[in-house]
């Protein structure tokens, strides 16, 4: 066996959020903050998967949970993003749900 495991599913997926013109706003200065900080400007669209991986990284009920109860919450996840992926392809095509 390798030493490297098989790498993860790297597919990206796309998702489309609604924000607050206060939550836009500090996302922006908080992309300002990491330029000052590194010296490199990224656009937000760039910096938020990771400020996302950080914030789940450091919410501890939220790792707890996914310890205890792992199969149950992804199940439960992977099935509401199929349906919202279905009803997402509904809309686009413009059919019908029955």
């Amino acid at each position: 066996m390798l030493k490297l495991s098989k790498l993860p599913d790297r597919t990206p997926m796309k998702l489309t959020v609604t924000l607050s013109p206060d939550q836009h706003q500090r996302l922006l200065s908080y992309a300002a903050l990491y330029q000052v900080t590194y010296g490199t400007a990224e656009p937000v669209a760039d910096l938020i998967p990771y400020m996302l991986d950080a914030f789940l990284d450091s919410d501890r009920a939220y790792a707890k949970a996914r310890k205890e109860e792992l199969p149950a919450i992804e199940e439960h996840a992977r099935q509401q993003g199929r349906r919202r992926a279905d009803a997402e392809a509904t809309h686009s095509t413009g059919d019908k749900e029955t």
